[in-house]
């Protein structure tokens, strides 16, 4: 299944509160639930932004997720290769 990085453009994103934090994933956590073929893998959050890695059939999944949570899906990169320090073996 197709591998997608989100970026979503929080204002103060880097400055969100650990409690901030837990409710923003509880409640992405809640919407999954309904969207039985997506999986978040994990996030990283800079300062104004998050980057989250999804699995997911498709882009159209990756976008009803956003619309349910109401968390910004500005920009949504499926993964074509994932390349590390072994790639360079």
């Amino acid at each position: 299944m197709p591998k997608f990085v989100i970026e979503r453009e929080i204002a103060g994103a880097g400055a969100l509160s650990e409690r901030d934090l837990k409710a923003a994933a509880q409640k992405s956590c809640r919407i999954l639930r309904d969207l039985p073929q997506v999986q978040w893998q994990q996030s990283y959050v800079t300062g104004d932004k998050l980057y989250c890695v999804y699995i997911a059939p498709d882009e159209q999944q990756i976008q009803e997720h956003a619309r349910l949570s109401g968390f910004p899906a500005n920009r949504i990169s499926q993964v074509m290769h994932v390349i590390d320090p072994t790639t360079a073996e």
